[in-house]
């Protein structure tokens, strides 16, 4: 069993040349006991973004604070705490921090899709 408050994390940068200002926190993974899937905590800060980028697998997303954008193709959806978001594989899309405070989502993907 895990039980774990992600504020109490240490984040990696995320080190793609196409993000900006972007970290992320591994919450449950294969290490932990989670086969096949890896849950973690994207935080974007001010004028962050996530690489625009797409992949074959899909993805889970659920917003938890501040204010941001999910470029999906060619459409700008906005998010506020409470939103979530589901990525089909295979799709272009981008997340972006729209505030000016930090901008945090859980982004539940296979475990193939963590980097």
């Amino acid at each position: 069993m895990i039980v774990g408050n992600f504020n109490e994390l240490l984040a990696a940068e995320v080190m793609s040349p196409e993000a900006k200002n972007a970290a992320m926190k591994v919450l449950v993974s294969p290490a932990e006991g989670w086969e096949g899937h890896v849950m973690r905590v994207v935080e974007l800060g001010p004028n962050g973004y996530s690489p625009k980028h797409a992949h074959d697998w899909p993805h889970i997303n659920f917003i938890i604070e501040g204010t941001g954008t999910l470029l999906i193709e060619d459409v700008l959806n906005p998010l506020t705490p409470g939103a979530y978001a589901y990525v089909p594989a295979n799709t272009l899309h981008q997340f972006s921090n729209a505030g000016d405070v930090p901008f945090k989502f859980i982004c539940i993907v296979p475990e193939k899709g963590h980097k």
